[in-house]
């Protein structure tokens, strides 16, 4: 594909006049049937690429719109921007100007980014775009300089994840309006927060996915979990990739929003000479040089291949950063002791370590768990490529109850996990609630019509999540009740000086010279394990960092070769633990003693660097 840019959808002009266009090479006619009274029908003209256009005068924002292809179907706009009935209803209209007031806001680095994961319609009482809004403060306070919003795609009914959306450019209508998501977007940024959208470009859901009526969007070429496979790289795929390109900078650019977070890219399937994150990164690129604005590319995957965030001159697709799954998984099984599923690949501090050192645990050895050898060393990228996490949306919701590790860790516990996570070199991500020790559930949850889907949803769950061996039913995902108790209590004193540890050690985290070095070759030195306690240094810009985790239930006594002088302790009274037992200050080779599941950092005193 050329790098032309496509409008697709119906694009709104001051004067009253839309052009609408859409892509459907292979009907005979297409037409914009408007919902007025009586219904008025306009005959679209096709170009040589399939791109069906006409210009209607005297349109206004909210008229309702569908297409009527082969002058047989009618079906709403696959590039809507607004479904007001939901996803089998017409499409209408957007007015898209808005009064913007961050022209000074310029985006933030990776480097920088303090992430907060949230689920728009269980992150507030509210549910919506508003109830994000009236607690911006409180993220901002805590530290936070990004919010990722989970999909906010058009999906069936009223309550999702979002990755069942079927209308990448149209606003779950539940969640607000195209203003109020750019209302968001514009307060975020007066507080010093990016926005990061995750999206899915790697299927769309089940119910209300009327693409196929229009072109061959997907393809049965590669087989998903999910359905089909999106077209990316056969017969009349450059529409398609036009349309998700399309998609990614009308959020990136319309929306202002700073970054996507692609769900699933291990599932974006394509053979071409240019693959498709690949075009993506070049034009994400040419916007950023035109809006002088930073606009980042995260991928998310579980492939430990660092192709997605290599340089392009290097052989990789060039995106910024991508999550990495093993972090988690080898904290979750050392802190929790569970090595079922996926964890059985996982247990013991040397893992972790691992992950401390090349972000990606396995890296060419056998996986028992997937049963052959898996991964690669991630050569050329930065530790703040690598995005980390104690708690996710996935590793939260898709446990059978949807239980959170603060059901089941202690607060010692729960502060040693936030420790290792932003004492890491990676860039965190803090799951909605996890700063206070949220104890509802995050579960899966839908609000489908059609009942065959419904049952092989719940069936295909329970075969996805066949090797964890829980016991017990799985929970129904349409029922009500699963959506409202997943919702945030705002207990912020759920677990007493957790949230005061999590502020204490994200700002810590932001003014330390050695914890803003992501250099592979230095960051992160002289790792060691003994009696469950892993040790390391973190240096950089003449500031060295030692850092002690234990992880047993027992308190170890330790000694260190540098002098250093105590600056933090998880169990210090401060963060209602049950006091410090460590010196202010510790000489080379002097024993002192750490408490059972804590963490503590000592500036070195004499150190060369």
């Amino acid at each position: 594909m050329n790098n032309t840019y496509l409008p697709i959808g119906a694009s709104l002009d001051k004067n009253g006049q839309c052009t609408f266009c859409v892509w459907a090479p292979t009907c005979s006619s297409v037409s914009v049937v408007v919902n007025a009274s009586p219904e008025v029908t306009w005959p679209m003209v096709k170009d040589e690429a399939g791109y069906w256009c006409v210009k209607v005068d005297h349109v206004t924002p909210g008229m309702q719109y569908r297409y009527k292809l082969n002058d047989d179907l009618l079906r709403p706009d696959p590039a809507s921007r607004w479904q007001p009935e939901g996803v089998h209803g017409p499409s209408a209209v957007v007015d898209k100007n808005f009064n913007w007031t961050d022209s000074a806001w310029q985006g933030i680095e990776l480097a920088d980014m303090i992430i907060y994961e949230l689920h728009t319609g269980t992150f507030s009482p509210e549910g919506n775009f508003q109830g994000i809004i009236a607690r911006l403060d409180h993220l901002q306070s805590l530290g936070i300089t990004a919010i990722e919003l989970m999909p906010i795609a058009q999906f069936p009914g009223h309550h999702n994840w979002g990755y069942d959306g079927v209308y990448p450019f149209a606003i779950h209508n539940a969640y607000g309006t195209t203003a109020e998501l750019k209302q968001l977007v514009n307060e975020a940024h007066q507080r010093g927060i990016a926005v990061i959208l995750d999206v899915v470009y790697n299927h769309a859901g089940p119910e209300g996915n009327y693409l196929p009526d229009f072109g061959p969007y997907f393809s049965d070429k590669y087989k998903l979990f999910w359905g089909q496979s999106v077209n990316f790289d056969g017969a009349w795929c450059d529409g398609v990739r036009n349309f998700f390109i399309q998609n990614a900078l009308l959020w990136l650019d319309e929306f202002h929003i700073d970054a996507l977070r692609l769900d699933a890219v291990h599932a974006i399937f394509d053979s071409s000479a240019l693959h498709i994150m690949e075009e993506l990164t070049e034009q994400v690129r040419l916007l950023e040089q035109r809006t002088k604005k930073r606009k980042i590319l995260i991928a998310e995957f579980d492939l430990n291949n660092p192709r997605y965030i290599t340089p392009v001159e290097k052989g990789g697709f060039g995106m910024d950063a991508q999550w990495v799954d093993e972090f988690h998984h080898a904290l979750h099984a050392v802190i929790t002791g569970e090595r079922s599923g996926y964890y059985e690949d996982f247990g013991g501090l040397e893992l972790l370590a691992k992950s401390l050192q090349t972000s990606y645990v396995y890296t060419g050895q056998f996986s028992v768990h997937r049963k052959r050898y898996f991964g690669k060393e991630p050569v050329d990228t930065l530790y703040n490529q690598c995005i980390a996490f104690v708690q996710n949306h996935d590793q939260v919701g898709n446990r059978l109850l949807g239980d959170r590790i603060s059901t089941t860790l202690s607060p010692e516990a729960l502060k040693l996990a936030a420790a290792t996570l932003l004492l890491s070199p990676h860039v965190p991500l803090l799951f909605m609630g996890e700063e206070y020790g949220e104890k509802n559930p995050f579960q899966f949850f839908t609000s489908h019509s059609d009942p065959e889907l419904i049952k092989n949803l719940v069936e295909g769950r329970r075969k996805e999540f066949a090797a964890f061996n829980w016991e017990g039913e799985v929970p129904n995902p349409q029922d009500e009740a699963i959506f409202n108790q997943s919702k945030l209590s705002w207990k912020l004193n759920e677990v007493p000086g957790l949230m005061d540890l999590y502020q204490y050690l994200i700002a810590f985290r932001k003014k330390r010279p050695a914890l803003r070095n992501f250099r592979r070759n230095d960051a992160v030195r002289n790792i060691t394990i003994q009696n469950n306690v892993l040790q390391f240094e973190r240096h950089g810009n003449y500031d060295a960092l030692t850092i002690c985790l234990n992880f047993g239930r027992e308190a170890q006594s330790l000694q260190l070769e540098q002098s250093g002088l105590k600056i933090f302790d998880s169990s210090d009274k401060k963060w209602e633990g049950p006091g410090s037992l460590a010196p202010e200050v510790v000489q080379p080779a002097q024993a002192f003693s750490i408490n059972p599941y804590s963490a503590l950092v000592f500036e070195q005193t004499n150190s060369n660097q």
